[in-house]
């Protein structure tokens, strides 16, 4: 069996292969930005969740009611929106989610989205540092 059969077949393969590919990706856009703007705002991260994102609508754009479904095959769309992308950044996962409850006219689930990802991602950040903290 090939490896590309194996994938195929297998699709935490390709979320895997997908992810580690991503990551790679994620850190050498976050150098090449960091390196370009410097370190004192994290304009490496934003660059990195913005074409992120624009990817992720790119490729979602072309399906209706299931993202990418009109060009791509499952195991392609789970190789490219779950593993690179989600790797790359699950930001673009967030806004792809974001968006469609928006174009679902779900306006209180998208405001509801955001507002908790946002404050409860920020929250955790500052448990765990709270955590740490209170440790050492």
């Amino acid at each position: 069996m090939s490896f590309i059969t194996l994938l195929l077949r297998h699709p935490y393969l390709l979320v895997g292969v997908g992810g580690a590919l991503g990551s790679v990706a994620r850190a050498g856009m976050t150098d090449l930005v960091t390196r370009w703007m410097g370190n004192q705002f994290p304009f490496g991260t934003v660059v990195v969740n913005v074409m992120g994102a624009i990817l992720m609508g790119l490729l979602a754009g072309y399906g209706e009611t299931e993202p990418g479904r009109l060009i791509f095959s499952s195991g392609a769309r789970t190789f490219l929106m779950i593993g690179v992308l989600g790797g790359y950044t699950t930001f673009s996962s967030f806004s792809l989610q974001t968006f469609l409850l928006m174009e679902q006219g779900n306006w209180i689930g998208a405001f509801l989205n955001v507002f908790l990802s946002v404050l409860l991602c920020v929250g955790g950040i500052w448990l765990g540092f709270s955590v740490i903290r209170a440790c050492q």
